[in-house]
């Protein structure tokens, strides 16, 4: 499966986001923020940085670059997209998921692991997972708090569409209802504020919990719809 991962002037984690798709078998390929097509690709992360600065807002100039025509029609046709922290930020910009990231509470930058569970285990992006698991991810961001009004909140409740939520009590940067991820009305669009890329080798300090969102994406690849 070939998994594309868009570079924007800004990114910092596209090459772990590649290694991480590499490390469960995917083909990685190098998507270009000027590129105007996603060179066929089965599936596109966006990933996290400081894309173009994070001028004016995280994400307000990435969303109207060249590429973001291509991952939109992609997501619009079921194909999966994931964006990891500043992607998450992108997604929202762009209108592929609803709500904003604002400034941390106490407008501090948090960089430690965090306990997530995962609430939606039937996205492309979660399928490895079982539903109310918990995993340790690292987070690292300074514009990460989750904010959508209370009739979005409660739309995303009735529909399954929080994926993950930050583990009772270790909220790090204020999100509504402990949101760490959402995900579209059809499931394939999914945002994730903390970084499983930085979890899927035994070596490092993470471990491997970040692991199953990139094999997920290449297990619904290969099961038939």
């Amino acid at each position: 499966m070939r998994v594309g991962v868009v570079t924007f002037p800004g990114s910092l984690d596209d090459g772990d986001a590649r290694n991480a798709v590499a490390a469960v078998g995917g083909d990685p390929v190098r998507l270009w923020h000027a590129d105007e097509d996603v060179q066929g690709v089965d599936a596109v992360i966006l990933p996290g940085g400081f894309s173009y600065g994070d001028y004016l807002r995280c994400g307000a100039v990435a969303h109207r670059a060249p590429v973001m025509r291509a991952v939109a029609d992609l997501a619009k046709g079921g194909g999966p997209v994931l964006g990891i922290c500043n992607g998450f930020q992108v997604l929202c910009e762009a209108g592929l998921l609803p709500g904003a990231l604002l400034r941390n509470a106490r407008l501090r930058f948090v960089c430690k692991d965090v306990p997530l569970t995962i609430e939606n285990a039937t996205t492309p992006w979660t399928r490895s997972y079982a539903a109310g698991e918990t995993i340790i991810v690292p987070i690292k961001n300074g514009e990460g708090r989750y904010h959508a009004d209370a009739a979005v909140l409660d739309q995303l409740e009735a529909e399954g569409r929080v994926v993950a939520r930050y583990a009772l009590g270790q909220n790090p940067n204020g999100s509504e209802r402990d949101i760490a991820g959402i995900c579209n009305e059809a499931g394939n669009v999914v945002g994730l504020m903390p970084h499983p890329e930085h979890a899927v080798d035994d070596g490092l300090v993470g471990g491997t919990d970040g692991q199953g969102f990139f094999a997920s994406v290449l297990e619904a690849a290969a099961t038939p719809a």
